[in-house]
């Protein structure tokens, strides 16, 4: 089983660095280009189902895949953004200026709520780990989860085990771009990051005896 980290397409507030986080924000028009594109390259990694984020840019992004494989979206708001708290709706250059080190320190890969009324980066990985894990199954496919970038670096540093202090060490997402995690049986792999092709076979790799 793969599982396929897809962040949703670019919007305005990407484009200046705005924080997003629950608010319902949708894809530009630079956005829906990206994810025409990048949908008819996931097509071709035997999607089995696409599970997003309630978010009407996750959605946007979920309907372009859906629209060339006919797979539904099964909608879970456990795959939204981190709630930012108070952060929400400000610049970066906004919320270090009215928070400076409690900012400057979250965007290193504290734990503490965000934006001192929203979420904590563990909570954030809690419940979206949950989500995937309900919706594994044993067919042979990818699993395409369509989430934030946020919530993808949360994903990814709690399925691959890493202690919280180090997921700050994963780069982010780019628009429209994926990570996909493999099952081995050494555990959860990552076998791409940022991508935007489908992963070549991994020849000679000792994990895969």
């Amino acid at each position: 089983m793969k599982v396929v980290l897809w962040r949703h397409g670019q919007t305005d507030w990407n484009v200046i660095n705005r924080y997003q986080g629950h608010s319902d924000i949708p894809l530009n028009d630079v956005g829906l280009y990206q994810v025409s594109h990048a949908a008819k390259i996931l097509a071709g990694m035997n999607p089995i189902k696409i599970i997003a984020s309630d978010l009407i840019r996750t959605q946007q992004t979920a309907e372009a895949l859906s629209g060339i494989t006919g797979l539904p979206i099964n909608t879970d708001a456990r795959l939204r953004e981190t709630n930012g708290g108070q952060w929400e709706g400000r610049t970066g250059a906004e919320n270090r200026a009215a928070d400076g080190d409690k900012f400057v320190n979250w965007i290193k890969g504290g734990d503490e709520p965000a934006g001192t009324t929203g979420e904590r980066r563990s909570e954030v990985a809690a419940r979206a780990t949950v989500a995937i894990r309900e919706s594994l199954s044993d067919a042979e496919g990818a699993l395409i989860v369509v989430t934030h970038g946020g919530t993808a670096r949360a994903i990814l540093g709690s399925m691959l085990g890493l202690s919280l202090s180090d997921w700050a060490v994963l780069g982010g997402l780019s628009n429209a771009s994926w990570s996909v995690l493999e099952e081995l049986h050494t555990g959860w792999a990552l076998v791409e990051h940022n991508a935007g092709t489908i992963p070549e076979p991994l020849f000679g790799n000792e994990t895969t005896l």
